[in-house]
């Protein structure tokens, strides 16, 4: 193997942060140089992940005012800061960066949307919109994108919805109407402390939220139309689940022409047959075959003019963090499926 690559995490002591730097520890071509959190800046890592202690021993984090020295010559910079914060911290990075040969993989929402109206009509104010046109947002099986050295990660509730609705849009397979019903896990509310998140409530329970009203729905459409060149309408409607980690989605759509569920099945395997981290499996796929891996799984039914296909993620993993490192290895002409390749770990 050639020369490590220095790698920072920015935001780096939330979920995400603390998945992408264990992602990192396993990765053979990524060396840890600096781990930014304002919050924690100075404490060691293993301090706040115990179950990063023998991964990176006494390295602390630090905070953002001590990163500029680590931003010299071929460095991954990954951003799992909040949505609404990342944009500008990102721009700031780019600039101490500006003589690096540098590549970012933003795991917020910041550059989702390929124009900052579409994305103040739902978040508010953008922090960086002269970055917009320097990234892109879609997942790596549906792009082979080089043009644009950074990337907007779409999130995990739109990843598990985009594995589904692009070969059927793309396809032209179905009316460009779909209804989509998503169970997250807990770990997808994020390290902060709410009364939705709190363990007695959320503890075998399972309840809607934001139905028809969540910010995903305009980023999947918005993405879809970028990648297939088609209009659509996303019904989506939300819940969290009794565990921790893990998305189960179930998307419904209206079929141009009556076909069988085999002959879907055949047409999803063939659009995903390069794909490593894609499996289209008999039957509806179950949640615990791909939780603690990048891997995703999906599963069709077909009855006359309806079609229903199933998708499951670890939403930390593919939905974020691992979907992320997906990209960073193309950015950085590594094998796509470097670091990435454990299987699940099944009786999580």
């Amino acid at each position: 193997m050639s020369e490590k690559i220095k790698t920072v995490v920015i935001g780096s002591s939330g979920y995400v942060g603390g998945e992408l730097l264990r992602l990192i520890a396993l990765h053979p071509q990524l060396e840890l140089v600096a781990a930014v959190s304002a919050s924690n800046a100075g404490k060691p890592i293993g301090s706040v992940f115990g179950h990063l202690q023998s991964a990176f021993g006494a390295q602390s984090f630090i905070g953002p005012e001590a990163l500029k020295p680590y931003l010299q010559g071929k460095v991954a910079i990954f951003s799992a800061a909040p949505h609404g914060a990342s944009a500008g911290m990102i721009a700031e990075v780019l600039t101490d960066a500006k003589n690096a040969d540098a590549h970012v993989v933003d795991v917020s929402a910041d550059f989702r949307f390929a124009d900052a109206a579409g994305y103040e009509a739902i978040y508010g104010k953008h922090g960086a919109p002269a970055l917009l046109d320097q990234f892109v947002c879609a997942l790596p099986e549906h792009t082979a994108n080089t043009e644009h050295p950074h990337v907007g990660h779409p999130g995990c509730f739109a990843t598990a919805m985009l594995l589904a609705a692009v070969p059927l849009l793309q396809l032209d397979l179905i009316e460009p109407e779909i209804t989509a019903f998503g169970v997250t896990g807990s770990t997808g509310s994020g390290q902060a402390l709410s009364a939705a998140t709190h363990h007695p409530v959320r503890h075998s329970n399972m309840y809607a939220y934001k139905p028809l009203d969540h910010r995903h729905a305009p980023e999947v459409m918005a993405i879809c139309k970028a990648l297939t060149g088609k209009d659509s309408q996303l019904n989506f409607v939300p819940h969290s689940g009794p565990f921790a980690r893990g998305i189960h989605m179930t998307m419904t759509a209206k079929l141009k022409a009556p076909l069988s569920t085999e002959e879907i099945k055949a047409a999803f395997t063939k659009f995903y047959s390069h794909n490593e981290f894609v499996a289209v499996v008999e039957g509806p796929p179950n949640l615990k075959d791909v939780i603690g891996s990048n891997y995703s799984q999906i599963g069709v039914a077909a009855s006359g003019d309806t079609v229903v296909v199933f998708t499951v993620i670890d939403n930390l993993i593919k939905g974020a963090a691992g979907g992320a490192v997906q990209w960073m290895n193309r950015k950085l002409g590594l094998p796509e499926t470097l670091g990435l390749t454990t299987p699940a770990t099944g009786w999580n």
